[in-house]
């Protein structure tokens, strides 16, 4: 047996390029020039501000993606809790010194860009926690004295963020810690307990719900209400989808985007513009390349032999999963307006930042596959 030191100081350049994923980077950067091809339509078919801008974010953090590649997964380990710690930090620097914009402060002013630390903590959260259950014996991981750091971990980033407030990101915090903790072998009894006390205290969290977020509840149980006002952006974004029929109306030819009936068709509703101009089968080819990517991830998780490794690429890759489900839903009228953006394709650099850093961790997971994290 070769010790861990020994193996990886046998790895080359050449070895650590060799092992690669390229399906994942190919599809990837495939989703990213995709991506590019939606902003430049949403600017009317020129190179404006959201499009020049997304080039750049793309370029740069597909760069830091695969830079992080070929960081040891043992390092991406032992600073698991400091990475959350420092999220953490930023979250609370959120509370008191963000940056307020449409009735929300969710961003820290970093003088060349404004960060959404919410959009990090997806990550910070996975990690810290798939560390945690690395380090505890099946055997120990139902036991009280367990469940109380986990416990904590969780519920923190979440009061700050939907504090914000930004129900949809917390709540996405939320489905990416429990999948680690389902993954690790928590019981299903603890989950069926928390559901029925979700379920208790529903009545009076609603009651501290902003007005606008109540009206989405309600706008998303019957759209027709306000068609003008809280249901019209849903009505348009189903409009919009239907109208690309099964190959859509042709590149920068969506009338419902062009006419700005769509509002936010930059961010969280760019799928909507991209079923309108490539119809049935180019929403097709987007679902296969998220497809793709999930595979690839779960792939990469089967074959590396740190159950840390594991254990994130698992969980991240249900959580990517959980964010691209609940984007397509939101559109089509599935699920409530929550703010939540789609990966990669969503105009967003702190949104792609965490993705691209998720994604680099996943392939450190890859390139050190046969490395075991002490």
């Amino acid at each position: 047996m070769f010790k861990p030191r020994s193996i990886q100081s046998s790895l080359s350049l050449k070895d650590k390029i060799f092992s690669i994923d390229y399906i994942l980077v190919i599809s990837i950067f495939i989703l990213g020039l995709t991506s590019i091809l939606a902003m430049y339509s949403t600017d009317g078919g020129e190179f404006k501000y959201h499009t020049n801008s997304h080039i750049l974010r793309f370029f740069v953090f597909f760069g830091m993606f695969i830079f992080f590649s070929f960081i040891q997964l043992r390092i991406w380990h032992n600073h698991s809790y400091l990475i959350y710690f420092v999220i953490f930090i930023l979250l609370l620097g959120v509370k008191y010194f963000g940056l307020t914009s449409s009735g929300s402060r969710r961003w820290l002013d970093l003088y060349f860009m404004n960060l959404q630390p919410s959009e990090l903590m997806k990550i910070g959260l996975i990690l810290f926690l798939s560390k945690y259950y690395h380090r505890i014996s099946i055997e120990n991981i139902n036991k009280i004295k367990f469940l109380f750091l986990p416990i904590v971990v969780l519920i923190a980033p979440i009061i700050l963020v939907a504090t914000q407030p930004d129900l949809g990101t917390s709540i996405l915090i939320a489905a990416g810690g429990l999948t680690v903790a389902w993954l690790a072998g928590l019981r299903i009894k603890f989950f069926a307990y928390s559901f029925l006390a979700f379920i208790a205290i529903l009545p009076v969290a609603i009651s501290f719900l902003k007005p606008y977020q109540k009206s989405r509840i309600l706008t998303f149980l019957n759209p027709e209400r306000d068609p003008l006002g809280a249901g019209y952006q849903i009505i348009q974004s189903k409009i919009a989808i239907g109208s690309g029929g099964l190959f859509g109306k042709g590149f920068l030819q969506g009338s419902q985007s062009y006419l700005d009936y769509l509002p936010e068709k930059h961010t969280d509703f760019i799928f909507t513009l991209f079923s309108e101009e490539f119809g049935f089968f180019g929403s097709l080819f987007i679902l296969f390349l998220y497809a793709i990517i999930v595979w690839r991830i779960v792939k990469i998780g089967n074959i590396t032999r740190s159950n840390f490794g594991k254990l994130y690429c698992y969980s991240f890759a249900t959580a990517f999963f959980i964010y691209v489900v609940v984007n397509m839903m939101m559109v089509l009228g599935l699920l409530p307006i929550v703010g939540s953006p789609l990966p990669i394709m969503s105009y967003g650099g702190s949104s792609m930042m965490a993705i691209m850093l998720g994604l680099g961790i996943v392939m450190s997971c890859k390139v050190y596959k046969d490395i075991p994290v002490n």
